[in-house]
């Protein structure tokens, strides 16, 4: 396989598909590696986030990307490609982390181009509908100073449970958060 090949593949091919109606919720691969990290460099989008440092390191794209094919992960990366719809390849990233007992944390993150197009409500709903990891509750928190993001979450049917508070890399202090869960009945 050419090198030039090897950068359009997926990493790994056991991650669903998902497809929407502007884009298609697949697997990260390789040539993704200039759009994320243009887009994680930008500190609006790191300090939406627990993880993303601000400003971004040289190597945690290419760690992401390549984390994210190991086959012992409890992460599966999706990356928002409207690429199909004439959009970028990459417009965004959606995550589920397996934690415990049949559950799931969500977690995503939104391109700026892209912020208030309802992206971020259409992967949501995309990923909850598919619910690829066949969990009975998926768990997720937003920065109480995001309330777009905590209306995405209301919208798709998340509850609220209560305020926590977490660390954020990008902004290097604890961050008050509201956390939700969407019950999602038998697990597939």
């Amino acid at each position: 396989m050419s090198n030039e090949a090897s950068l359009k593949e997926p990493i790994t091919q056991e991650q669903a598909v998902i497809p929407a109606e502007r884009f298609i919720l697949r697997p990260l691969k390789r040539s993704d590696a200039g759009l994320l990290g243009m887009y994680l460099g930008d500190g609006r989008v790191a300090e939406m986030t627990r993880v993303i440092p601000h400003p971004l390191p040289p190597e945690y794209v290419t760690n992401l990307i390549e984390r994210s094919a190991l086959m012992d992960r409890i992460e599966d990366f999706w990356a928002i490609d409207g690429s199909a719809s004439g959009h970028a390849e990459v417009m965004g990233v959606i995550k589920m982390v397996r934690i415990d007992r049949n559950q799931s944390e969500l977690r995503y993150w939104v391109a700026p181009p892209f912020w208030n197009t309802g992206i971020a409500s259409e992967a949501v709903s995309t990923i909850l509908q598919a619910n690829p990891q066949g969990v009975c509750d998926i768990y997720a928190e937003v920065f109480q100073d995001n309330p777009s993001s905590a209306r995405v979450l209301t919208n798709a049917g998340f509850t609220y449970l209560g305020d926590a508070e977490t660390f954020c890399v990008a902004r290097n202090k604890v961050i008050q958060t509201w956390t939700y869960v969407r019950k999602m009945g038998s697990a597939a």
